[in-house]
């Protein structure tokens, strides 16, 4: 959800930076444009990064005992599909 809101804000800012073409007064509609496509970008950028850790590697440690020597044995194996 925060990629897809990062890049709508980027696309409403760079509507008022340099789609519009009216004042306001008092407000620079420009700036609040350009505001908007950095908070966007920022935005983006941290979603991605979230969108990242949470497709880490689960790693799965597993023991058992060899029946043929009666030793325990622990067996790891990582799964990289967060849906498995």
């Amino acid at each position: 959800m925060s990629i897809g809101g990062g890049i709508a804000l980027i696309v409403i800012g760079a509507v008022l930076a340099f789609a519009l073409d009216f004042q306001v007064a008092g407000i620079n509609i420009q700036l609040i444009g350009y505001i908007l496509i950095a908070a966007g970008v920022v935005v983006t950028i941290i979603g991605i990064a979230f969108a990242s850790r949470r497709r880490s590697t689960v790693s799965t440690t597993r023991s058992a005992v060899d029946p043929a020597t009666g030793e325990r044995v622990e067996r790891r194996s990582t799964d990289s599909d967060p849906l498995v």
